[in-house]
């Protein structure tokens, strides 16, 4: 997202960026921009959202994306200032966050995004923004062509609506993979063949479905160094969806039984556990191993 901000998006001064971990930061601007003439690394948090009109956040959960609401609205005046969350976090986080920005003066936009790493790579990512209609103007020129090839807009709608969408987009990656992981298990029990599979879903599924089936025969669901989709995150976002079924009077009983094979993947390969390690708790399951 910062590289396509840098290199696309409608900047005056350098992108101020800042990280929890500040040498995450100086690294992305030894390769985003060696001569340090387009992004300026902040000392700390609260440095860059003084010194910006417009704050994109983007944590890993709910508790940290509180704290640091908290943090910036208690060091400063806010006044005039645009946030825009693009984490994936539970709906009343977002309301939380838009109740906390707005009293210290601010505006607030939601922002979270669909797409796997590559495709934020690739400026490919799909924005869902919602907020008041004033505040979604001054984001859009960031989304659509720059971070995005689209946006979905839920204008003068709460904010919280788009990471409900968010969190019920992310149950449909969710079965899928399931799905996938089955298939290929039972491709390769019965005979059929993981390539013959493959075959179809290239023709059938083209997409997502292509790309997750590629990444399990070829192994690198095991064989990554570091996830492109967490396990710890996957199971984060499904533990919300079910507090969202369970307030709304419902199971999601897909999301159960994907999220309890991503417990086995956690167990398996800790933290280097990616969401397509679903495909090897299955195969460990039917008695393969996990590893193909």
């Amino acid at each position: 997202m910062v590289k396509n901000l840098v290199g696309k998006g409608p900047l005056g001064p350098p992108l101020i960026i800042s990280n929890r971990n500040a040498q995450g930061a100086f690294d992305l601007q030894a390769i985003l921009d060696p001569g340090k003439k387009k992004i300026v690394v902040a000392p700390t948090m609260a440095d860059a959202v003084k010194a910006a009109d417009i704050v994109f956040t983007c944590l890993g959960d709910d508790d940290a994306m509180r704290q640091t609401a908290q943090e910036m609205s208690d060091a400063f005046n806010l006044n005039g200032k645009l946030f825009v969350d693009c984490s994936t976090v539970h709906p009343d986080t977002t309301h939380h966050l838009a109740d906390v920005f707005t009293k210290a003066g601010a505006e607030f936009v939601a922002c979270p995004v669909f797409g796997a790493p590559a495709m934020a790579d690739a400026g490919q990512l799909i924005c869902v923004l919602a907020g008041p209609e004033d505040s979604i103007r001054k984001v859009r020129p960031y989304c659509k062509g720059v971070m995005g090839k689209a946006n979905i807009e839920f204008s003068g709608q709460s904010c919280s609506k788009a990471t409900l969408l968010k969190i019920i987009g992310n149950t449909f990656i969710l079965n899928m993979i399931e799905a996938l992981a089955e298939g290929h298990t039972i491709a390769e029990k019965s005979g059929l063949g993981n390539e013959n599979l493959h075959q179809f879903i290239e023709i059938m599924f083209p997409g997502p479905y292509t790309a997750y089936s590629g990444r399990m025969i070829s192994g690198d669901y095991h064989k990554r160094e570091e996830p492109l989709f967490a396990v710890d995150l996957a199971r984060k976002d499904a533990k919300h969806a079910q507090r969202l079924a369970e307030a709304s009077g419902m199971n999601l009983k897909d999301v159960e039984v994907a999220d309890g094979h991503l417990s086995h993947v956690q167990e398996h390969m800790g933290k280097k556990g990616d969401i397509a390690g679903v495909y090897g708790a299955v195969r460990m399951e039917s008695g393969l191993t996990f590893e193909n």
